[in-house]
């Protein structure tokens, strides 16, 4: 299958005081056109760096490439200069982030900082620019488009900032477009809605899509491919079907059974013992070794690699399969 993205053993450190901070270190994936690639797990995974060294937003200093490729519809991103760069962020690959109100200007109405990635982008003229922003509010289905084209940020509510994001995101028809934990901070109605809008959209335009959550169940309900990561690493990857049916990591496992379940008995949680570690101080070894119940000598003292143990279903763990 073609290729959009392609990631190839990349690795993002940040140089602190107390040491490197391997944020993403060793990652690959690829995404297909029109598809959706969910990637999952905790905070501190390296979920977001991935996303942000994807668009080259990694701040630099601290932070710097270590090694690696981003092949973008053949091209290194890594090797472009920052003008180059700025031709494709936003134009053909776009991000939404996390938390819409710090990441819209507040001293700029909403209507003029979508207006504003289209001018930098699209030789639209300013009645053209604004006329697009108006149907793309009414797109992400914001009520009187031509009114909220003048409000203020701190106006509106936190789905409808995130509604507005989106249409930021999509102002410039990308093909890919990366969503960095879209619903968080939002109650689950409003969640509902952002999935089902970002769903409707990407069906629309045949954009792909880059998904990052920590929750199975939206991966489940938007993704083809599942992408779980642990201590700045890949550890398993495949399709939904594949990692549903047949998880073959014990951290992909722990984080399935941590899943509330409708009609279950009323009963604790399943929970990972631990947390993930510093990426600073990494284990040797299985980074997931100190947290995992079948761990033995291996598994402290030698990294697994992925290994494919089915078409399309890898897995970096001595006890698999």
């Amino acid at each position: 299958m073609e290729k959009i993205l392609e990631l190839k053993n990349l690795r993002t450190y940040y140089s602190t005081d107390a040491g490197t901070a391997k944020a993403v270190d060793g990652v690959g994936f690829s995404i297909a056109p029109n598809r959706t690639l969910g990637v999952v797990g905790e905070s501190g995974s390296g979920k977001s760096v991935t996303a942000l060294s994807i668009m080259r937003l990694i701040p630099t200093p601290p932070g710097y490439f270590a090694g690696g490729e981003i092949f973008w519809k053949g091209r290194d991103l890594l090797q472009l200069q920052e003008e180059e760069m700025r031709r494709v962020r936003g134009n053909e690959i776009a991000m939404i982030f996390q938390e819409p109100m710090s990441s819209l200007n507040p001293v700029f109405t909403c209507g003029r900082q979508i207006m504003e990635q289209i001018l930098i982008h699209q030789p639209f003229s300013q009645t053209e620019a604004k006329d697009r922003t108006i149907e793309l509010l009414r797109l992400v289905g914001i009520a009187d488009p031509a009114r909220r084209f003048s409000a203020w940020p701190h106006e509106l509510s936190g789905g409808m900032r995130q509604r507005v994001m989106i249409a930021m995101a999509l102002s410039c028809s990308p093909s890919l477009l990366i969503a960095d934990e879209p619903t968080t901070a939002l109650d689950v109605t409003v969640q509902a809605q952002i999935l089902d809008l970002i769903a409707r959209l990407q069906a629309d335009t045949g954009m792909s899509v880059l998904l990052i959550t920590h929750d199975f169940g939206v991966v489940a309900e938007l993704c083809e491919e599942v992408l779980v990561m642990y201590a700045s690493r890949v550890v398993e990857k495949g399709s939904v079907r594949d990692i549903f049916a047949n998880p073959l990591h014990p951290y992909t496992r722990g984080l399935l059974k941590s899943i509330p379940r409708i009609g279950s008995k009323a009963e604790r949680l399943h929970v990972i013992e631990g947390s993930v570690p510093s990426a600073i101080h990494i284990p040797p070894g299985c980074r997931f070794a100190p947290r995992c119940p079948m761990a033995d000598g291996r598994c402290f003292n030698e990294q697994p690699e992925l290994v494919s143990y089915e078409p399309g279903h890898e897995a970096a763990c001595w006890k698999a399969g």
